[in-house]
């Protein structure tokens, strides 16, 4: 695949030098509860994925792209999860894992590339996030990028001994 460029970040496979990045980004608990994950992964699970990180979107239905800042350096994921061919639609989750790359443009101008790319080359008719409410930065950052509010899943994700709300947002390409 050839890498997206925008003007601060751009989006490229994965690469077996990714893995380090990758076993940081899945390892921390701190973005388990938006990922899903309840139990660490091993460098030799992780080394298995990025072998077959070179699978075409329509035998796996996802896609995860590193999102790099301006010196090449992984910065965070985006993927398209659950892709739809028949229904044109796929699910969008992003994760930046430093804290002092998040606020500054970095989610907006990757989800921009990623709509682009699934809009125009996938043809995609549609995408979707499911947002943790009360993740603030998330929610703003897909409303920011046209994402609509469409539904609420109550009580949809159990996290530190309660359940919590999920938010969910459509972007339709017009």
């Amino acid at each position: 695949m050839l890498s997206l460029v925008g003007e601060h970040v751009s989006l490229r496979a994965l690469e077996p030098g990714d893995l380090d990045f990758l076993y940081e980004l899945e390892n921390n608990p701190e973005i388990w509860e938006i990922s899903g994950t309840v139990t660490p992964y091993s460098k030799h699970v992780l080394k298995l994925y990025l072998d077959n990180a070179y699978r075409d979107i329509y035998d796996v239905k996802q896609l995860r792209l590193c999102i790099c800042n301006q010196d090449d350096l992984a910065i965070g994921f985006i993927d398209l999860f659950d892709f739809d061919p028949k229904n044109a639609r796929a699910g969008v989750g992003i994760v930046v894992l430093n804290k002092g790359d998040r606020n500054k443009g970095v989610g907006s101008e990757a989800l921009q590339l990623l709509c682009d790319y699934a809009f125009g080359t996938l043809a995609l008719h549609q995408l979707y996030a499911n947002v943790m409410e009360g993740n603030d930065a998330s929610i703003h950052l897909f409303k920011k990028m046209g994402f609509e509010e469409v539904g609420l899943k109550k009580d949809w994700i159990f996290s530190e001994g309660g359940y919590k709300n999920e938010i969910l947002f459509q972007k339709i390409n017009a």
